[in-house]
């Protein structure tokens, strides 16, 4: 690839506590030249496990991209499998910790060649909108998603169907469902958009609610920060109490080839 095809990321965070007690999700970014990686977790199990696991997920993964960089399904696989190990020592090391667990959301960018990569574990997601549009989102490994998979609840259904809670995979929660990944590398385009969030945002934002606040802001702190006001707004007619929410909203821009 040539220079004419390298593209540049801007993005906006957040990470609240909402109204619990403490923020059991985590999140981190790092970049090594062209290259970007960012991880989201919500952590679950007990006092502070949750609040344990996330950080080491997050930690764990970044730190590994930092430590030997590159990129590819299987690079960004290798990051995912030493964060699922850290927690899994963690769990086995202090009895306190051993019913925590935590998704995991992780993409990986080379601005360079233009292309991404990514992977999760849980009911954190992954998006991809191309024309103000939603061209990719990573399945949930949860009851609900397998209900609308099998057809027995509408996917409008899954955001309020009282078992939504329940995942069926998760690190430090061993079962048959492994970590998902995007496969080969998806070519990016100026004007794209990728959001990873944990399921805190998601919940209460629609993805037509997505494309819109996409579609009418310029930069992805005001489309970021749109998205939480509309979560914010749908939490308060809900009269329920706001759980954590964590996300990394990121507009792929054009990238003026060097003079």
């Amino acid at each position: 690839m040539h220079d004419a095809c390298a593209v540049r990321l801007s993005w906006a965070q957040v990470s609240e506590t909402g109204s619990r007690a403490s923020n059991q999700d985590a999140i981190g970014a790092a970049r090594n030249g062209d290259l970007a990686c960012f991880a989201i977790a919500d952590g679950t199990g007990g006092h502070r496990g949750g609040e344990v696991a996330s950080r080491i997920a997050v930690d764990s993964l970044i730190r590994a991209f930092c430590d030997g960089p590159a990129f590819g399904t299987q690079a960004l696989l290798g990051y995912v499998d030493q964060a699922i190990g850290q927690v899994e020592q963690a769990r086995r090391g202090d009895p306190d910790l051993s019913d925590m667990s935590t998704t995991i959301a992780t993409l990986l960018v080379d601005q360079h060649s233009a292309r991404a990569v990514w992977a999760h574990l849980g009911d954190s997601r992954i998006y991809l909108f191309r024309a103000g549009r939603v061209l990719a989102v990573t399945r949930d490994h949860s009851l609900a998603q397998q209900l609308v998979d099998a057809g027995y609840i509408d996917a409008a259904q899954l955001r309020e169907h009282p078992q939504r809670n329940i995942l069926l995979a998760a690190a430090g929660a061993q079962g048959e469902i492994g970590v998902a990944a995007s496969g080969d590398p998806v070519a990016l385009m100026p004007g794209d958009a990728l959001l990873a969030c944990s399921d805190g945002l998601w919940e209460w934002v629609r993805e037509e609610e997505m494309e819109q606040a996409l579609l009418e802001t310029g930069r992805s702190e005001d489309w970021l920060a749109a998205m939480c006001a509309t979560a914010d707004a749908a939490v308060k007619a809900a009269g329920k109490a706001r759980d954590n929410y964590s996300a990394y909203a990121i507009r792929v821009h054009h990238q003026e080839p060097a003079a």
